[in-house]
């Protein structure tokens, strides 16, 4: 049984789609990328029995970036492990200072080349584990039903979490405006963090992959991430 495409419209005032080479000073790409789009379906609509596999991004309006600078704190949440153990309370909770004093804590102002004023048409495809298939037209019907009431498992964001996303689901594409009649060369871009090819876990190591992004008359084309088009097991390499 084929996976019908589900289609939504996706803007916000802001977002950040960071470049990995340039991770000390945030760096948007000029266009979503599918790891991004993919965390927007996640959030309206998830279980762990399929995944989401983005298959086309249109741009609605043309890429402009404006520059922010950025309160950040410089330490990391700790493991899952240990965040599950302060739920439970068998440990105490250790917060992230805003302004400790050691070194590893406290903020530090980041410059950020954010873009705004977004609008995209994400079209993703449900794609079931092995022996789920018979449930994809269930599946398939809660997403529609959630994103036409503009039901959410949180809000979605557009790269980043104060970056909020605002949708609406799509039933009939013949009436939509067309793509921005935008070509642009991305390079090696982005694909996603984590390894799509099997259920993943909250203690699997990042993943990342990379693919060639195109936008040809306002529509990148996404490849499946089985294909060879897709590049994996990049690891910590910079995909420049």
């Amino acid at each position: 049984m084929r996976a019908k495409s589900q289609i939504l419209e996706v803007w916000g005032e802001f977002a950040c789609f960071t470049r990995p080479e340039l991770k000390v000073e945030r760096f948007s790409y000029p266009v979503i990328t599918p790891s991004a789009a993919r965390a927007v379906y996640e959030a309206i609509y998830w279980k762990p029995q399929f995944r989401w596999q983005v298959t086309k991004i249109e741009l609605l309006a043309e890429p402009h970036f404006i520059a922010l600078r950025r309160n950040e704190v410089k330490g990391k949440a700790p493991a899952d492990r240990t965040i599950r153990q302060w739920i439970a309370g068998k440990a105490e909770p250790q917060p992230l200072w805003a302004d400790g004093e050691e070194e590893a804590t406290g903020r530090t102002q980041r410059q950020t080349m954010a873009l705004k004023d977004i609008r995209y048409r994400l079209h993703a495809e449900i794609r079931p584990w092995p022996e789920q298939e018979p449930e994809l037209p269930a599946f398939e019907a809660q997403f529609r039903r959630r994103a036409a009431r503009g039901q959410c498992i949180y809000q979605p964001y557009l790269g980043c979490r104060e970056f909020p996303a605002y949708f609406r689901l799509i039933e009939d594409e013949g009436h939509e405006p067309p793509a921005l009649q935008h070509d642009l060369d991305l390079g090696l871009m982005l694909y996603d963090v984590f390894d799509l090819s099997r259920p993943g876990g909250s203690e699997d190591a990042p993943a990342i992959s990379i693919f060639h992004g195109q936008v040809r008359a306002g529509v990148m084309d996404v490849p499946d991430y089985a294909q060879d088009a897709v590049l994996k097991g990049v690891g910590e390499q910079s995909p420049c």
